[in-house]
């Protein structure tokens, strides 16, 4: 097994085995949890193989088999400190996937053994600390009683281990991951919005946010609103350096914030290169030590949340500079765009994803808008097509935002209409998001699609920034041709005229059985007559 169709399947067979179980948002967490023990157990395995015969196993059995023998030895001791020191955990012989596979191919498969071997990585290492909390191998959801349960997780680790997680090559396997996250966000629907951004806008996002920043090496990647930390991963498929990348994010939702944890290691991103953080990133500033400004800095943030928009945030470094104003308690997004926008660099870029209503609304985000035009940072706005997003249908902008750049002109971009109609969702196709990039590359006035808005425009419009104050898509109407309506209402009138005659000489044809029918139809026939 070496393609990426195939891996998907065998994943996806492990989704078929949970799905009449429970719904999507609870099952992907064992799915993705057991998918991760495997690629560290086989990973594992691999790197104990190849410390003790310089090279890869054919198979698994055959690391496995090895790895047994020596611990036997009096060289097991070494061989475990090497491994803690290069792998950062430790698994025991009986605590690996191999030795699971083999139970539950005997019928013998305990969780008690598998609960071990979770606890024995979370506690080798403060990168694993709580990460397989969620997976509850007790939980009722897998059947009723401790025997149905077993059976449940004996059948899911058979059915993952047609998956090769450690000869795929490149990004196949971090791909297929975030396949995987992209389709639960599907099916779990609304709460998917906590952990997943739809492919279009993530690519126009993360495209945006890298130009020009492609080779830089040792590139600072933050999001602050990680969820899966889809974002970050998306920006290394546009690094020339992507192996350096190194990546600061925070998320409030500890299953998320574990589910980023994962993708980041399937992705294969050293743990020296994973800065991540399970905490509110409005409460407290983070991070406010060594690296605090960064070259990219993408958001995806809840739309319009609350937040307490205490008055002693008006003090906070990330809020203080903006007319003495604050986001509504109602509304955290402008909070949101300036906690990012103090932590990007001066020579950086971020592109943040809000709903429209922070381009207009006034009071305290109108302060705040305007503060933003008058200092330059707003540098475009793209309006997105509606029902993009797993946890609202509302249509959606991308807000792109640069520090102490020449000039303060916007670019506005409509692509409100470039998009796919696809069972519950738009979605953005190659060719859509590509002519984003173009308009967005090109920066110049195109009818219909695109605005160059000079800082004059923009004040003379209040600071409001609804984009179709300045990108007019609506369609002329065609001129009505009075002449041609003339005689198309005269040729109406001829053939009315026309067909009444022929109904008032087949009524006077009939005859009738009694006086009330011959009284209504006369009654009829004189009022045809008046037409």
């Amino acid at each position: 097994m070496n393609g990426e169709k195939d891996l998907l399947q065998v994943l996806w067979n492990g989704a078929d085995v949970l799905r009449g179980k429970m719904d999507a948002n609870e099952y992907k967490t064992y799915l993705l949890g057991l998918v991760f023990y495997k690629y560290l157990s086989d990973s594992y395995l691999a790197r104990v193989y190849d410390l003790l015969n310089d090279g890869m196993p054919d198979s698994l059995d055959e690391a496995q088999k090895a790895y047994e023998e020596i611990m036997k030895t009096d060289d097991a001791k070494e061989l475990l400190l090497e491994m803690k020191d290069s792998m950062h955990y430790v698994l025991e012989p009986e605590m690996t996937y191999v030795s699971m596979l083999r139970d539950a191919n005997m019928n013998s498969f305990n969780r008690e053994k598998l609960q071990a071997a979770f606890n024995r990585i979370q506690e080798s290492d403060e990168l694993f600390e709580g990460l397989f909390a969620d997976v509850d191998l007790y939980s009722t959801r897998l059947g009723t009683g401790d025997q149905k349960q077993s059976a449940t997780i004996s059948e899911l680790i058979k059915t993952l281990d047609g998956a090769d997680l450690i000869h795929t090559e490149g990004d196949v396997l971090g791909d297929s991951y975030e396949y995987l996250i992209g389709q639960f966000a599907s099916e779990t629907g609304k709460k998917a919005g906590e952990f997943y951004t739809p492919h279009g806008p993530a690519q126009i996002l993360c495209r945006i946010a890298m130009m020009g920043q492609e080779s830089k090496k040792g590139l600072q990647v933050y999001d602050p609103c990680m969820g899966s930390g889809s974002l970050m991963l998306s920006c290394r498929n546009y690094s020339k350096e992507p192996d350096y990348i190194k990546y600061y994010g925070q998320e409030l939702m500890p299953s998320t914030y574990n589910l980023a944890r994962m993708n980041m290691f399937l992705h294969r991103v050293l743990p020296e290169n994973q800065h991540l953080r399970n905490a509110d990133t409005l409460d407290a500033d983070w991070p406010t030590d060594e690296e605090t400004e960064f070259d990219v800095v993408t958001m995806n943030p809840p739309y319009s949340a609350k937040w307490s928009a205490a008055e002693g945030f008006k003090q906070d470094e990330r809020f203080m500079d903006y007319g003495g104003k604050l986001a509504p308690k109602s509304k955290a997004d402008y909070a949101f765009l300036l906690h990012g926008f103090y932590h990007l660099k001066q020579t950086g870029t971020m592109a943040i994803v809000l709903p429209h209503g922070v381009l207009f609304r006034g009071a305290a985000e109108g302060t705040i808008r305007e503060t933003l035009l008058k200092n330059g940072s707003i540098y475009a706005v793209i309006g997105l097509p509606s029902n993009m997003f797993y946890n609202t249908s509302i249509p959606t902008c991308i807000v792109v935002l640069k520090k102490h750049r020449e000039g303060r002109d916007v670019l506005f971009i409509d692509a409100s209409n470039l998009f796919e109609k696809e069972k519950k969702q738009n979605v953005m196709k190659d060719e859509h998001i590509d002519k984003v990039l173009e308009l967005y590359n090109n920066r110049e006035t195109v009818e219909k699609q695109a605005y160059l808005a000079s800082y004059d425009d923009i004040e003379s419009n209040d600071f409001n920034l609804n984009i179709p104050r300045y990108v007019d898509t609506s369609e002329e109407e065609e001129e009505i041709d009075l002449k041609a309506l003339t005689s198309n209402i005269k040729n109406t009138n001829k053939q009315i005229k026309e067909g009444n005659s022929k109904l008032i000489s087949m009524l006077g044809e009939l005859t009738f059985n009694n006086s009330e029918t011959r009284e209504a139809v006369d009654e009829l026939l004189s009022m045809l007559k008046e037409v």
